[in-house]
């Protein structure tokens, strides 16, 4: 089985790869930018970490899609990255903010879809708790007791906490031949008091209205805002800084948490832009700036 996005398209077709790849590379028509950037850091507080919250949320950004979600005393991972490299060829521009023994007891993995930078096999196991993913990636996933979900499938972490897998745009892949075989979507996580979206990647969709609508109001949107260039080639499974706010706009959502920028030099733009172009949107759209959260690496929220 092969999945497809809800306006029924799929990836890129392989001959632009090549052409971005190679042929644009060969050509100089690539946009050249810096291979890293200095990114803001802070060292997490471990001892604040270690007790989630009885009430209420806390966000602490790990690295690119990376983030320890914590409400209600219960623990969520999404996305855990911490190894130096990726593919074994893309290094981190910025370490990991934590490290598998500062974590505090894990109650659940989240994974929003199979590439590299979002699924690290053993991130996952280091983690050490029941990973919940996609229809068919669990085949990808092993020392650990996994849970399939499709889109709009719900699960509980807790008596309090529920877990939603909402579509996104993008595509899957880890070898090969697998292409589109598992299937890629967001998170929404909903707590007594607090609901959170964490989009996964995804290019600008119809899908946001769908999902603001469906899942009532929500508090943080983790959106990303980098790996946008060039546009030709990127914007059918990312978003650009200036499309993550109005996907923010469509989720009806009260505060954006920007995500997905200067850990890995995955495209052309400059690792470092992403944020200054999003701010600049911000302010254009005149937008409350309280509602706007560019958090460092190591952060909590």
């Amino acid at each position: 089985m092969r999945f497809l996005n809800l306006d029924g398209s799929g990836p890129n077709p392989g001959n632009a790869v090549f052409r971005w790849a190679v042929l644009d590379k060969l050509a100089g028509r690539r946009r050249k930018s810096p291979s890293g950037a200095t990114m803001p850091f802070v060292v997490p507080d471990l001892a604040l970490l270690a007790t989630p919250p009885a009430e209420g949320a806390r966000i602490t950004w790990i690295g690119h899609a990376s983030f320890l979600i914590q409400l209600d005393g219960t623990s969520l991972l999404i996305d855990p990255v911490f190894s130096r490299r990726i593919s074994g060829i893309i290094s981190r521009n910025v370490p990991a903010a934590l490290q598998p023994a500062q974590l505090p007891r894990i109650d659940a993995t989240l994974i929003t879809h199979g590439h590299y930078d979002h699924l690290d096999k053993k991130s996952v196991r280091s983690a050490g708790a029941r990973a919940i993913c996609g229809t068919g990636l669990s085949r990808s996933i092993k020392g650990v007791p996994v849970t399939e979900l499709g889109w709009w499938d719900s699960e509980w972490i807790s008596k309090s906490v529920r877990v939603t897998f909402v579509p996104s745009q993008h595509w899957s892949r880890r070898g090969l031949l697998d292409k589109n075989e598992t299937l890629w979507g967001g998170f929404v996580i909903q707590g007594k008091t607090v609901c959170i979206y964490h989009s996964g990647d995804t290019a600008y969709f119809e899908g946001f209205k769908e999902i603001g609508k469906r899942c009532g109001a929500i508090d943080s949107a983790l959106l990303p805002i980098g790996a946008y260039d060039p546009a030709w080639f990127m914007e059918k499974q990312h978003m650009n800084p200036e499309q993550a706010v109005q996907a923010f706009i469509d989720l009806g959502a009260r505060a954006f948490v920007a995500m997905h920028w200067g850990t890995f030099k995955l495209t052309d733009e400059p690792l470092d832009e992403p944020p200054h172009r999003l701010h600049a949107e911000w302010v254009r759209r005149e937008l409350a700036p309280a509602a706007l959260h560019i958090p460092a690496i190591g952060e909590s929220l």
